[in-house]
């Protein structure tokens, strides 16, 4: 079998499995409606005018600089990766230090990944000062700008170690190191989701055990009766950067855990702080953390093999100036389709997203068998957050990794009319 052949095979069997472990996995009926007939999700039914306009109003102030930051560090990418230029600002940035292949990926991913970070910098400040006026960020200037620094950190390191991967591993095998990335690249993410609790996030927030007391004995009676014991339930310090309220689920095996903000312990009842950690429990119950995991290995040993096959199309070569993968100075051109790549799979994982975040909702209801409170809980949530209560069509499909606040409302009642059980009324 010719290298060429065995890339484009390995290409689709990559595909194949990945859409495979996808469609078993990602549950796309979420609740069996046994006769009953799904509720329509209405957001006037939950939430009052005042409360709508409030939130357009919010949508309306951080849409337009959030768009404008992602299309600029689009173009940005593209103009440095299919142009010259970029492998000319490679080569000049590594000529001081000898400009050999390993300053130019070292010091050119660099230079390269802070033109696109500050290009968008004015516009990622607009959307902090208009979460500032209305009441969702607490953070200064000074501690943005920090999580803007250690957030540029933690995102170089992951792509210095992906771009030193493609080159040198190119440089040496120049026909078959995509096989090698392709492998190296599964096992990066791997990784990097089996260390991100307790390597990432303490650069970014501090964690505590949640405090002796009736709401920690309840949470972790409930992980047990759930079959999946806890520990510990951990405390983030998110108030010193947002007022909103958030619980989440990350790692696996060892590193496993289950987050509170403390902005939800402080603002929500004991009943919602349950419903909501009863959510998280439906993720880790799942393994959703692992198959995402999976999911991401097969998805970025996918992306490398693509990158090979484009790394062949010598028209591509020829607008970035540059030879192929093993030559530094293809940064650009690496960092531009990865953009591109990343870019054009957002729409299909938001979509996965969102069902697999049905079916923790589900759980949490299966758990609780409290609708009443779920609804209540939900409505808080959104109004809390100011979540987005009927987005268009586009920005739902492109962008949504969760449904909407309406959605899952009504998700609540259609489970009430299922289970026969008082449905939950509107709550205006």
């Amino acid at each position: 079998m010719s290298n060429r052949t065995a890339l484009v095979v390995t290409f689709a069997l990559l595909a194949i499995a990945l859409f495979g472990v996808l469609a078993v996995w990602t549950p796309w009926t979420t609740l069996p409606l046994h006769g009953a007939a799904a509720v329509r999700a209405d957001p006037s039914r939950d939430f009052t005018a005042a409360q709508i306009v409030r939130e357009n109003s919010y949508h309306a102030a951080v849409r337009p600089p959030a768009y404008l930051s992602l299309a600029l560090g689009m173009v940005v990418a593209i103009v440095l990766g299919l142009t010259p230029l970029g492998a000319r600002i490679v080569s000049a940035v590594a000529a001081p230090l000898g400009g050999g292949w390993g300053w130019r990926v070292l010091l050119g991913t660099i230079a390269l990944t802070a033109i696109g970070r500050l290009a968008v910098l004015p516009f990622d400040a607009r959307a902090e000062a208009a979460q500032r006026r209305f009441g969702l960020s607490a953070q200064t200037w000074a501690s943005w700008g920090v999580d803007v620094a250690k957030g540029y950190a933690v995102g170089l390191i992951v792509t210095l170690l992906m771009l030193f991967g493609v080159v040198a591993l190119a440089r040496r095998s120049p026909q078959w190191w995509w096989s090698f990335g392709a492998v190296l690249g599964a096992l990066l993410v791997v990784v990097v989701s089996f260390a991100y609790p307790v390597v990432v996030e303490p650069v970014f927030n501090k964690f505590t055990s949640m405090p002796a007391g009736p709401l920690r004995t309840s949470l972790l009676s409930m992980a047990e009766q759930d079959g999946v014991p806890a520990r510990d339930v951990l405390v983030a310090d998110a108030s010193r950067r947002t007022n909103s309220l958030n619980a989440y689920v990350s790692g696996f095996g060892a590193t496993r855990r289950i987050v509170v903000y403390d902005t939800l312990l402080k603002d929500a009842r004991p009943d919602e702080v349950r419903l909501i950690v009863a959510h998280e429990l439906g993720h880790a119950k799942a393994g959703d953390v692992l198959w995402g995991t999976l999911v991401g290995a097969l998805g970025l040993a996918l992306a490398v093999c693509g990158l090979a096959i484009l790394l062949r199309w010598q028209w591509l070569l020829d607008r970035g100036g540059v030879n192929g993968p093993g030559d530094a100075r293809a940064v650009g051109l690496l960092l531009a389709l990865l953009a591109l790549i990343s870019f054009a799979s957002g729409p299909g994982q938001a979509l996965v997203s969102r069902r697999i975040e049905s079916r923790a909702d589900l759980h949490s209801l299966n758990l609780t068998r409290e609708p009443d409170q779920f609804v209540a809980m939900q409505r808080r949530l959104a109004t809390v957050n100011l979540s987005d209560l009927d987005p268009s069509p586009l920005v739902f499909g492109m962008f949504a990794t969760h449904p909407t606040a309406p959605q899952r409302i009504a998700l609540a009642r259609t489970w009430a009319e299922v289970h026969h059980v008082p449905v939950p009324p509107a709550s205006r």
